[in-house]
């Protein structure tokens, strides 16, 4: 089985020399011991942007088992949250033989600092992480109707594989989009 790992360096490099990030943003890898400092404004930040009202629970699912999968952008003075993206890894049992998804469920970066490769820097280094996994493909869903989002996963090399009609709560719909990490995931990108 050969996989599709060159071809995602590729499109890093060729991505990189197009990020001008703002100042020098630190980001971080999330770890349990930062909850009660960053928690509140992971929440916050994702509840300005995404549809769904999510729980303390969702939250703590994610980022207590997949954590390691998690990554934060602090502003370099005061380490407040400029952005957060939120991933999970497990098996996707649907496929024959299964197949070891990695997810990117929330992803969110304060309103004045898009624009400038943050959010596309958080998606490369959830990435990086599920391919160390070991990751046949990463999966996500986003609303048709943010196309700022779906610029940055293409360029990042996700397909659309399926429109989701009327699949958040406000109403609108999503696509979900897949990116092929290893060569015998291209056999169930049509899910």
């Amino acid at each position: 089985m050969s996989e599709r790992k060159d071809s995602w360096s590729d499109k890093k490099s060729s991505a990189n020399q197009h990020i001008a990030l703002p100042g020098k943003l630190r980001y971080i890898q999330y770890q349990h011991s930062l909850e009660s400092q960053y928690l509140p404004a992971i929440r916050a930040l994702i509840s300005k942007d995404l549809s769904e009202p999510y729980s303390i629970y969702v939250y703590r699912y994610f980022l207590c088992q997949w954590g390691h999968l998690c990554f934060m952008a602090l502003h370099p003075t005061d380490s407040s949250l400029i952005g957060v993206v939120i991933c999970k890894l497990e098996m996707h049992s649907s496929h024959s033989p299964p197949t070891l998804r990695g997810y990117i469920a929330m992803l969110a970066v304060s309103a004045e600092y898009r624009g400038q490769g943050v959010a596309t820097a958080l998606v490369k280094m959830a990435i990086d992480a599920m391919i160390k996994g070991n990751a046949d493909e990463i999966v996500l869903e986003t609303e048709e109707t943010n196309i700022p989002a779906m610029r940055l996963y293409e360029r990042l090399g996700f397909l659309r594989s399926k429109k989701l009609h009327r699949y958040y709560l406000n109403g609108n719909s999503a696509y979900r989009l897949v990116l092929l990490l290893k060569e015998s995931a291209t056999d169930f990108c049509l899910d």
